[in-house]
């Protein structure tokens, strides 16, 4: 197997670290189905597993585009 097969693999603590969030808040989303996660057999406790891509169709599925871009300017608002 590959480095670059195996890396694709995260635990939760490095899929929340990749996502930038706390593992509470990760393993919730996995709760919810917002997240897709993969759970390891033959153990007592949930062990979850992460795929670098379903992390990122995640991310991109929950982006709302505004309908014009705002700028920032020097003005101060009066």
């Amino acid at each position: 197997m590959t480095a670059d097969l195996q890396s694709d693999w995260l635990t939760a603590n490095e899929a929340a670290e990749y996502l930038k969030v706390k593992k509470r808040s990760l393993l919730l989303w996995v709760r919810e189905g917002k997240i897709k996660a993969y759970a390891l057999s033959d153990t007592k406790r949930r062990i979850w597993r992460f795929r670098r891509e379903d992390l990122d169709s995640a991310l991109f599925a929950s982006v709302i585009p505004s309908a014009s871009p705002a700028v920032l300017t020097g003005r101060k608002a009066v």
